[in-house]
């Protein structure tokens, strides 16, 4: 193979620079922990906290080792970076609606910026009194915003783990909610650069720029990167995490084995998946341990404190989130011992003498290959033998029963579609690069236990094979989410990025002349033909994902959805306490009107709102215990009828139409369709 391109100074600064960049995301993250919980979370203490520890991760990466890069590929990766930061803040989604998880964080992002406080106390004078809880079918709780506390102190915990909502309340600092929505974008072309980074020091020349751009032109890669999602700062603590790794494999150091380990298990404090990639380095250290590599020790350790501080901060501000998750948690977690105490077992059989059976590792690289192969090829061929079911009672079977009558299949809300996921990366990338990267896949795991076997050691990038790969079967083996697209394509951002890189991968290998017997057989025909199947590879690639990514090149999702809140907003006195009585508008308002019009909300429950007189008595309680000129207010956002049928007089204070993604079960989406947002109020007693 040629030797390395020449160094320069940028390329340098680029790996250093992905890394800080990662560092002060997960410092975010950290210091939002601490501060939430006592309400410091103001810019007067934050700013200077996060200045200061940008000095301290510029020192720290100014000292970590790096590779080469050639000025040209640098300068590659930097003009694929930023094109897809202003490609995607161009069509940035403005999903302030906490319809799904991108409006959620965005909500709990909102609140923590201008609180201070994580979990965000309600005052119970401010809805009616301690006792207004206490009637059943009333609460302070919405979908992504659970209620905490008791009826004399009320509060709202927010979803999921903190770091989203603190990296993105900067945002709501700086410039307000459009700053907001516009920084994914840039965390993602952060995240693209990071991978484009690896790739180049892994594979050397503009190998790298090839696997950004085939990363890059991914829907479900631009599509978490238009809106506030938890994937972008996932994909950038996990890519920089995963180069430092290169980095110190290869230069067997320390200090930069612990800063991975660090930004890999404080994937956790972003989304709490980043766990599985975390137990997934455990293998990777015991090997590395048994080959004597001094980085081993320090990547274990900077493992366990981002995994220590993730957990303890999603303890003390997320406990309800994961009370809700403890059904994918706890296998996880069982996962992970089982991952722990097999890594323990051969480290201590090693250290006692035993060794590898000859036999048995002459077999181990083709026996590896085909096992990768033969995996592969089941996944893929699930649909034919296997539906895969959840219990029907989950209220995502719910949704998904709703969605398969609408789309004229076959009514059965507990399937999770899991068997079909292969098929939904086939979508984005084509089938032709999912069978190169498969090949490509076994070849590789065949030279890492080649070369273990032969007593050389682990491969830098063999970490990286080991997480990737083990993340990926786990994706596809159980997506674990609601299998609407393109919805359902957020849990591929780590394996359709794997893919580009694989294909990458072995293109590069065909075009420097592939086996060496080969090579040796047919000289330079054989070169040839190696570059020409390299190209057909890269092209087998890019062309079906661009393909895929056409028709959504300048989707908006939800634009326009700033006015009818803004509307609902001005609609709402001083004074007023809103309460949602249809099902739409519990699902979607409660934490809109609290975090964004700073007014009081109550929600119904379907159980109340199923029995008119109760609820006719509940509201009455609640009128009758506000405050002496203070307003109760009806919210519906399904029709004017909810309001109708409790005798109040609706005025239509908001009607705008948008466009939401399609939500399709069986097929790509390739659009979106129009979605209504129309809010009426009345004031109660009529």
């Amino acid at each position: 193979m040629p030797g390395a391109a020449p160094g320069g100074r940028l390329g340098a600064w680029l790996q250093r620079g992905v890394v800080a960049a990662a560092l002060m995301v997960l410092t975010a993250a950290l210091l939002a922990g601490p501060l939430a919980w006592l309400g410091w979370w103001r810019p007067a203490l934050v700013v200077p906290l996060l200045a200061v520890s940008a000095l301290v991760a510029l020192a720290l990466v100014a000292r970590l080792p790096v590779l080469p890069i050639g000025t040209g590929p640098a300068w590659g990766l930097i003009v694929v970076s930023l094109a897809t930061g202003c490609w995607a803040t161009a069509t940035h989604s403005s999903q302030i609606l906490p319809r799904r998880d991108a409006g959620s964080n965005l909500q709990a992002a909102i609140a923590l910026a201008d609180t201070g406080h994580r979990i965000l106390q309600v005052p119970a004078a401010s809805i009616g009194g301690p006792q207004i809880l206490d009637i059943a079918g009333l609460t302070i709780a919405s979908p992504a915003f659970y209620q905490v506390g008791d009826a004399a102190q009320p509060a709202v915990e927010p979803q999921f783990v903190i770091g989203p909502a603190a990296v993105y309340s900067l945002g709501r600092w700086v410039g307000g909610i459009e700053a907001m929505l516009i920084l994914p974008g840039w965390l993602v072309a952060a995240g693209v650069l990071a991978l484009g980074l690896l790739t180049t020091v892994v594979l050397r020349g503009w190998w790298g720029v090839v696997a950004a751009l085939a990363v890059a032109i991914q829907f479900p890669v631009l599509h978490t990167g238009r809106a506030t999602y938890s994937e972008p700062l996932a994909m950038l603590t996990l890519g920089a995490g995963l180069l430092l790794m290169v980095l110190a494999a290869r230069r067997d150091h320390a200090r930069a084995a612990a800063l991975a380990g660090l930004l890999i298990g404080g994937t956790a404090l972003v989304r709490i998946d980043g766990l599985r990639e975390a137990i997934l380095l455990l293998p990777v250290i015991a090997l590395g341990a048994l080959s004597g590599r001094a980085w081993a020790r320090p990547l274990l350790l900077g493992t366990a404190v981002g995994l220590l501080g993730s957990f303890a901060a999603a303890l003390a501000l997320s406990r309800e989130y994961l009370g809700s998750i403890t059904g994918s948690l706890l296998p996880l977690v069982a996962l992970g011992v089982a991952t722990a105490g097999g890594a323990l077992l051969v480290l201590v059989l090693a250290r006692r003498g035993l060794r590898m059976p000859t036999t048995l590792a002459r077999a181990l690289p083709g026996g590896l290959a085909l096992a990768v192969l033969g995996t592969g090829i089941l996944l893929a061929a699930r649909p034919l033998f296997l539906t895969v079911r959840q219990d029907a009672r989950d209220p995502g079977a719910r949704v998904v029963a709703g969605l398969q009558q609408r789309q004229g299949l076959p009514v059965d809300g507990g399937r999770t579609y899991a068997e079909h996921s292969v098929t939904w990366l086939a979508w984005w990338v084509g089938p032709v690069a999912l069978a190169v990267a498969l090949i490509t896949l076994a070849v590789l795991f065949a030279r890492v236990a080649r070369a273990w076997t032969a007593g050389e050691g682990l491969p830098a990038w063999a970490g990286v094979l080991v997480v990737a790969s083990g993340s990926t079967l786990l994706t596809l083996w159980r997506p674990g989410i609601t299998p609407d697209h393109p919805w359902a394509e957020r849990r591929l951002v780590i394996a359709l990025p794997f893919v580009a890189l694989l294909v990458t991968a072995g293109a590069a290998w065909l075009w420097r002349g592939g086996p060496e017997a080969w090579r040796m057989s047919t000289g330079a025909r054989g070169a040839v033909a190696g570059r020409a199947l390299a190209c057909a590879a890269i092209v087998t690639l890019l062309l079906p994902s661009a393909a895929a990514t056409w028709p959504h090149r300048l989707e908006r999702v939800e634009a326009g959805s700033l006015l009818p809140v803004a509307q609902v907003c001005r609609a709402l006195a001083p004074g007023d306490v809103a309460v949602a009585v249809d099902a739409r508008a519990a699902n979607e308002w409660p934490q809109v009107i609290r975090g964004m019009c700073d007014r009081p909300a109550l929600s119904t429950t379907n159980a109340l709102r199923n029995d008119p007189h109760a609820l006719a008595a509940a509201l009455d309680r609640v009128a009758s215990g506000l405050p002496s000129g203070a307003r109760l207010v009806l919210v519906s956002a399904d029709s004017a009828a909810a309001i109708t049928a409790l005798g109040g007089t609706p005025q239509q204070v908001a009607s705008s139409v948008v466009l939401e993604d399609e939500r399709l079960l069986e097929r790509r989406p390739d659009g979106v369709v129009p979605l209504p947002i129309e809010i009426w109020l009345a004031a109660y007693p009529p």
